[in-house]
């Protein structure tokens, strides 16, 4: 018998919680469709968890790879406060002198270009500089907002440029556009990881980095792609999160949202340890914790729950996924009183 993946048991109790709902809460599952445009709660799960799949793609790879990118949130600020400061030109700011003439697709380039430099930075103080994943990311969580509110002159930037908007707000074939840019992105990321060498460098890296190296894996060009990669990602979060509010909030733009991240690829099945990923099951644990907060939110409980909530949730999924722990239930049930 074929073995199950390990993200499989995150879409069992993602199958699990939209049954309840099926069951317990009219109207979850219709799905309308007004001015080209699907509206629903189950669209509004694909719609919501854009963000955080798109960081929790970038995370994956990293966490293959034996570390982890606490920046993440911070990055996203960053990418957002130049991406407004540069279609709003406020004259506080720095970049308020460079004038890209409100093309969305220059801005949007700078806006990644910055977040791939944070990535850059980060792959450096791990790769070649040997600081530990945590200590090195920590640096820029915490000084990254600080740059993006620097940029907005410690200002919430405001816009208004219909084409950028439409990033977050567009849709094409009725889907919202961050679903297509999230599905976009999964299969650059799967064609990369699984159609070329990549993939498998990084699983050795994270395995066991002295065997890769003796086996002329390259393992500080392999981190630092990892982590410019996963800055595109975060940078993408961010140009999505600021042209669906139309400004930029360096305060609380993907505010703890690295946690949510690492939380959604560790119940995709991914190894937190290194060596082993899975690029589907970090979406099916995004999927998983919007799901969650839908049905939370939908069901009336409040907010301060959520957490506690999608926290009792992944320790299931989590104790599913461990083998000892299965064998464990599989022998308590099987037992028989003497």
């Amino acid at each position: 018998m074929k073995r199950l993946p390990q993200w499989a048991w995150a879409l069992a109790v993602l199958a699990l919680v939209l049954l309840f709902n099926l069951v317990l809460t009219p109207g979850f599952f219709h799905i309308e469709q007004r001015d080209g445009r699907l509206y629903g709660s189950l669209i509004d799960i694909l719609n919501r968890s854009a963000p955080v799949s798109l960081l929790a793609i970038g995370m994956t790879l990293v966490i293959g790879t034996g570390g982890v990118d606490l920046s993440v949130g911070a990055v996203m600020a960053i990418a957002g406060s130049v991406a407004a400061c540069l279609i709003a030109r406020p004259a506080e700011s720095p970049l308020g002198g460079i004038n890209l003439h409100r093309s969305t697709p220059l801005i949007l380039l700078a806006a990644l270009f910055a977040a791939l430099l944070c990535g850059l930075f980060n792959g450096i103080l791990v790769s070649w500089l040997d600081l530990q994943p945590i200590v090195a990311t920590l640096l820029l969580m915490v000084a990254g907002r600080g740059i993006a509110q620097l940029f907005a002159n410690g200002q919430i930037v405001t816009f208004h440029l219909p084409s950028f908007s439409a990033i977050a707000t567009g849709s094409l074939a009725g889907f919202p556009n961050p679903v297509w840019i999230v599905l976009l992105t999964f299969l650059i990321f799967a064609v990369l990881v699984r159609s070329t060498a990549f993939g498998l460098f990084i699983e050795a890296v994270g395995s066991n980095p002295v065997a890769a190296r003796y086996a002329g894996v390259d393992a500080r060009r392999i981190k630092l792609a990892v982590y410019a990669l996963c800055g595109v990602c975060a940078g993408l979060a961010g140009v999505i999160g600021t042209a669906d509010i139309r400004g930029a909030d360096a305060n609380n733009l993907g505010l703890y949202l690295e946690l949510d991240a690492i939380l959604a690829v560790a119940v995709g099945g991914t190894s937190i340890m290194g060596g082993r990923f899975s690029l589907i099951g970090s979406i099916v644990g995004a999927l998983l914790m919007q799901a969650l907060t839908t049905t939370i939110l939908t069901r009336g409980v409040s907010p301060e729950t959520t957490l506690v909530m999608k926290a009792l949730v992944v320790v299931a999924v989590v104790l599913l996924q461990a083998p000892a722990f299965r064998s464990w239930a599989v022998g308590i049930t099987r037992r028989r009183p003497a």
